[in-house]
């Protein structure tokens, strides 16, 4: 069964810290999980997944809602973005996407840039990282991680298809993955029809 819970940061007490704080919540969630998940298989149980989409940025925040029901909670394109966000986790097989206005924020937390995206509802293209941990703390195996992906990434956009593939089918080899799936799937997909010549090299999702 699904169940969704909305947390937000810097209301009614304000927090400058509120994206960051955000962030490593998520992160520890992550974790906790990891720790869980054998304790469920252990028990038969089936295991837990979760996908939480962060974002920043200026909302509506109080009471809301009738006489009947009313909730103190936040409103607005902001909110409305870091739901999608967390749609879209299960696209890539990731559990955390964040926006880029929560990474401006985060100067001390190392991100990796996912992808380039319209999500629905929404005209204007936004870029979505996969938070790796604090910098102090991120080892070389991540930071492999992010740099042959990054690379990947802008081969992809350039049109540069073969060496993009090459080197998602390589990290794919040594760690299987769906976010790199998803990338051949692209290649594959480009290589029988062309993106247009003015292709921005932005990804349109037309579900949440």
């Amino acid at each position: 069964s699904d169940l969704a819970i909305m947390a937000f940061w810097g209301a009614p007490v304000p927090d400058k810290n509120h994206a960051r704080d955000a962030i490593m919540a998520a992160l520890q969630m992550q974790r906790d999980l990891d720790e869980l998940n054998p304790q469920m298989k252990l028990k038969g149980w089936p295991e837990i997944k979760i996908g939480i989409g962060v974002n920043s940025g200026k909302m509506n925040v109080g009471n809301m809602g009738s006489e009947f029901r009313m909730a103190y909670t936040v409103m607005a394109d902001a909110v409305n973005l870091a739901s999608r966000l967390e749609g879209l986790t299960k696209q890539y097989g990731l559990g955390i996407l964040v926006g880029e206005e929560a990474v401006a924020h985060c100067p001390d937390i190392e991100f990796m840039k996912v992808d380039v995206v319209r999500v629905k509802g929404k005209a204007n293209p936004v870029t979505i990282y996969e938070p790796l941990g604090l910098k102090e703390e991120i080892d070389i195996t991540a930071i492999k991680r992010k740099q042959d992906f990054e690379q990947a990434c802008n081969s992809f956009q350039l049109y540069d298809f073969d060496v993009a593939e090459d080197i998602l089918r390589k990290a794919n080899k040594r760690t299987p993955s769906k976010l790199y799936e998803v990338y051949l799937e692209r290649i594959a997909h480009f290589r029988e029809n062309p993106p247009p010549a003015d292709w921005d090299g932005v990804f349109t999702f037309t579900t949440k």
